[in-house]
């Protein structure tokens, strides 16, 4: 092949390999998470990567000219179909089609890579894994909701997690709907103030960012416009002040409308059923969270990290939310024409993984082998007697595959590998029924024991 026609070896922007200490402590993260899923009442679900693209609906982009450029969409004969950019609507196609076959209390977990066509950066990736836990039917929104936040609790704690390292932010859309209602907005700019409001946070945003987007438009520092929602000057000033308010007793006197009154509620039964447990100190409110995304209408939560993260160039970086949801009622009604209650959260899989890779706190267990080196061919019936031993007493173990090799490149590989022990056995051993064990992180001139062959497996559990 000429050199000018070889492949390049790269990926796509957005898009990772993941290998090694990072992959292992990806794998522990979600048997983690699962686990807990389980514990509190969930059965798993799994659905195909593409849906019908009327049917999963568009709720991301912000463009409403181009309300699918968000995803990724193809043509599938005379339809249209699309890579899920969420868990929650396929749930909400799986439900209205299993509705009859469900418990009035269907409570699922789900846990697959999504997909979604927007820039990447800072722990935000194009494909990426979730993990969620969603309750489905008519509950006590209260119990299930603070469900929601005890889970997320007891699942990060678990991960490795201190109780300082992490706040779960509450707030319910009802209030900011009732404040939108009040100040008489027009529905079609109701979907542009709720997603200004939810970039307060955002790097390089704050309330100038916000009132720009409120207003006319908002240029960013590239030079780039978006399109603002074009309120007037008292709709903006009194949803600013909105935005300054902390206290939910203020909050309270503040918005008398029916509607924000309604949501105020419900988040005092929130966290009356959370005094109940052992979790409340890790919940706050946080009234200038609203989520983007249109289909929630009720209780939702955003889980964010207290410690500083980096990005590949060791900048610190704001990487969001890594546990996020709400509540929903209109979802699965698109399909069944009435509203069957939902609410749920999802984990940034990808996006926790990548901040607790900068925590040396996180022990990563890989159980890597025991490495058996061949010092012989003709005894390579005995290395296998020996692999069968560690095998057979749950020992992770390998024998070197290539006899051709010295000693000192086997031990090359096995220290490549970052493997710890490593079994010796050459004519003396067989000789006089012993091993030899090498200590691969010991201390150069004391790393090596040879023991009796009966003793093996003894000191080998002593060792890993």
């Amino acid at each position: 092949m000429n050199k000018e026609n070889k492949l390049s070896p790269s990926l796509p922007s957005g898009f990772e390999d993941r290998w090694g200490k990072k992959l292992v402590l990806k794998k522990q993260l979600l048997n983690v998470i699962e686990k807990n899923f389980i514990k509190f009442g969930a059965e798993p679900l799994e659905t195909p990567s593409f849906e019908v693209s009327e049917n999963i609906g568009s709720f991301l982009a912000e463009d409403d000219a181009n309300p699918m450029s968000d995803v990724f969409s193809f043509k599938d004969g005379d339809k249209s179909i699309t890579l899920r950019y969420d868990l929650s609507s396929p749930l909400a196609r799986f439900v209205a089609q299993n509705n009859q076959e469900l418990p009035s209390i269907y409570k699922r977990y789900a846990i697959q890579n999504v997909f979604r066509n927007e820039k990447p950066g800072n722990g935000r990736y194009r494909e990426f894994l979730q993990a969620d836990f969603d309750i489905i039917g008519n509950t006590n929104p209260a119990q299930s909701n603070a469900e929601l936040c005890n889970l997320i609790s007891t699942t990060l704690l678990e991960c490795g997690l201190k109780k300082d390292q992490f706040i779960i932010n509450v707030s319910n859309r009802k209030i900011v709907q009732g404040l939108i209602d009040e100040l008489n907005i027009s529905s079609e700019k109701q979907l542009k103030v709720i997603r200004a409001i939810d970039k307060l946070d955002k790097p390089g945003f704050g309330l100038s960012g916000v009132e720009a987007l409120l207003k006319k438009e908002r240029k960013d520092s590239s030079g780039a416009i978006t399109k603002g929602a074009d309120l007037n000057d008292d709709q903006v000033k009194q949803i600013l002040d909105f935005l300054k308010i902390k206290d939910l007793k203020e909050l309270k006197d503040k918005l008398t409308n029916p509607l924000s009154q309604e949501g105020i509620k419900e988040l005092e039964d929130v966290f009356e059923i959370l005094g109940f447990g052992k979790y409340k100190d890790q919940v706050q409110t946080n009234f200038t969270i609203v989520r983007g995304l249109a289909y929630y209408d009720g209780f939702i939560v955003e889980t964010n990290l207290n410690f500083e993260v980096k990005n590949n160039k060791g900048k610190p970086v704001d990487i969001g939310s890594i546990c996020s949801g709400g509540a929903y009622a209109k979802l699965i009604s698109r399909f069944k024409g009435v509203d069957i209650p939902g609410t749920g959260i999802s984990f940034g899989v990808d996006r926790l993984l990548f901040a607790l890779m900068q925590l040396e706190q996180i022990k990563v267990k890989e159980q890597k082998p025991v490495l058996i080196c061949v010092m012989d061919q003709k005894y390579l019936k005995n290395y296998y007697e020996i692999l069968d031993q560690l095998k057979t007493n749950n020992i992770n173990a390998e024998i070197f595959l290539d006899t051709k090799k010295n000693l000192g490149k086997q031990l090359t590989y096995a220290n490549k590998r970052e493997l710890e022990l490593a079994i010796i056995c050459g004519e003396n051993e067989f000789n006089e029924n012993t091993v030899t064990i090498k200590n691969l992180k010991g201390v150069k001139g004391e790393n090596n024991q040879t023991i009796s062959r009966e003793n093996l497996i003894n000191e080998i559990k002593k060792l890993i």
